[in-house]
């Protein structure tokens, strides 16, 4: 399985080669070998998941399963350039505005997780089991560290909103609140040294967690508040506004991955025996 990575702050200024030499939606890697390019979240790849699934799409479709892992931001800005066929994503209200301004189609639900909030053991800002607001409060009111991804990622879209929810003004501006601009376990690695907080999606905190041997530094503290569910959806992009756009491609994986034999893949997908994600597609 070929793929193609790189680090979040190289994506933008990338994109134009990226169009020309590597993400071409239409291309294929070899004569005669069907390819489908998606631009997806971090979390995805970083759990592994996209790993185990991409064989199994190909052996099902003789399809070969391509991909760049950065925030869903950056990704849906390479949906709307052209530059990718089909969007792997986890940020709903971006995600619909998207398809309302036309970029993409056939937007389906895929599987969810949830967020949490991850700190060190000794939870400094005393977090465990309160609410999001009265967490976020108590992070405020301590001056605890809090790491933001800070990169307009799916995570990154979740963690405003719940600044917001809380009725507090985002923390941009105080020296314990640190952005990192960087993908979710370069996140939270920064967060274990500076002994600080974060909002993680569960299935990146398992990967995490199976890197420490089931041991990590930090660990969850705050969970199961309804606000922190985290929806991954799979989106189609317009071929009437990307030409080059593989649509039957798309339209393959979108039916492959939303159909029952895939989504028990996604089920039993697992680290550490737990799972990462629950498919809903039917839902």
């Amino acid at each position: 399985m070929e793929r193609k990575r790189m680090k979040p702050w190289k994506i933008l200024a990338l994109t134009a080669i990226l169009a020309t030499q590597l993400l071409l939606p239409g291309a294929s890697a070899s004569a005669g070998e069907p390819v489908l390019r998606m631009a997806t979240t971090t979390s995805t790849d970083n759990t592994g998941l996209l790993d185990y699934l991409a064989p199994l799409f190909q052996k099902d479709t003789g399809i070969k399963l391509q991909w760049v892992a950065v925030g869903t931001g950056k990704a849906l800005a390479l949906g709307r350039n052209c530059d990718v066929s089909i969007l792997f994503v986890h940020a709903p209200a971006a995600e619909k505005k998207f398809v309302k301004e036309g970029y993409g189609i056939t937007r389906r639900k895929v599987m969810y997780n949830d967020f949490v909030i991850i700190g060190p053991k000794n939870d400094p800002a005393r977090l465990k089991g309160l609410s999001i607001p009265t967490a976020l409060k108590a992070v405020t009111g301590k001056n605890a560290v809090f790491v933001s991804r800070g990169d307009d990622s799916g995570t990154h879209k979740k963690e405003l909103s719940l600044w917001k929810a809380a009725s507090l003004q985002l923390p941009d501006k105080k020296k314990w609140y640190i952005q990192t601009g960087q993908g979710m376990l370069t996140t939270i690695k920064v967060a274990e040294e500076r002994s600080g907080y974060t909002l993680v999606d569960r299935g990146t905190y398992i990967k995490y967690e199976s890197q420490n041997q089931g041991n990590p530094r930090l660990v969850i503290l705050v969970e199961g508040d309804k606000s922190l569910m985290n929806q991954y959806s799979i989106i189609a992009i317009n071929p009437e506004s990307c030409d080059k756009a593989a649509y039957n491609r798309t339209l393959g994986f979108i039916g492959w991955i939303t159909a029952p034999k895939a989504q028990k893949h996604i089920a039993d997908f697992r680290l550490l025996g737990k799972q990462l994600f629950i498919p809903n597609a039917e839902q």
